[in-house]
């Protein structure tokens, strides 16, 4: 597929994400925060739209994530983008040369990808950050479209919901076969057609704050998702 046509599809599929209306409960939730909105951002304009995928399109890492935070993405209207989680993400993807900068401030900051995209198990905030199954189900077909049109080498999990959404689709794709692998951080499962599929602690507070997650452990993720990349 030529670069233009590509360029052209992700731009479309991510206008569709955007205006994607299927989940009544988390649609309310978004719009509501964006409402009231937290104190340290009274004067910024939130997002409060399901957030699109972000990345390039001729992406050979595809990272998919929870959801978006009620005052991260949610806010800011890319992916990752406004919160602690997205600060050891773009950290980590700079330092393995994914990434042009190490910060992810707001979504007119400059920061771009190379040859890595971003999506979710669910593009809206949910409450709690917990999306319920049925809200999941809605956005399988953004995950679908998502890689019909990425390129990808290696699919990676960040947390436990993420890798149950990546599996589901491996599977239904018949890339993975056989008993489905357990979710652990580091873990490496290999695909059909030179794929691999990786998992990670989600980089999330409850996680980088306890030390289940630390800098060396996150930054080996995106080694070995290099080194799995360069030999494909």
């Amino acid at each position: 597929m030529a670069k233009r046509t590509v360029t052209g599809a992700w731009s479309k599929l991510n206008e569709q994400i955007a205006a994607c209306e299927r989940c009544s409960r988390l649609r309310i939730y978004c719009e509501q925060v964006a409402q009231e909105k937290r104190a340290a951002f009274r004067d910024q304009d939130y997002w409060g739209k399901p957030v699109p995928n972000f990345g390039d399109p001729a992406a050979r890492l595809l990272i998919v994530g929870l959801a978006p935070a009620a005052h991260g993405a949610n806010r800011t209207g890319r992916m990752f983008t406004g919160d602690r989680s997205g600060e050891w993400l773009y950290r980590a993807l700079f330092k393995a040369g994914f990434a042009n900068q190490p910060t992810s401030d707001n979504a007119s900051d400059g920061l771009k990808l190379h040859d890595c995209a971003i999506t979710a198990a669910a593009h809206c905030a949910p409450p709690g950050n917990k999306p319920l199954p049925g809200e999941l189900a809605n956005c399988r077909e953004w995950l679908d479209a998502t890689f019909a049109l990425i390129p990808a080498v290696v699919y990676l999990a960040l947390g436990q919901i993420a890798w149950k959404s990546l599996l589901r689709e491996l599977r239904r794709r018949k890339w993975q076969s056989g008993l489905a692998p357990r979710f652990a951080h580091g873990a490496e499962v290999s695909l059909a057609g030179g794929r691999w599929l990786l998992a990670s602690y989600h980089p999330s507070q409850q996680n980088t704050f306890t030390g289940v997650l630390t800098e060396p452990m996150f930054d080996a993720i995106f080694q070995q998702a290099r080194r799995r990349i360069t030999v494909a």
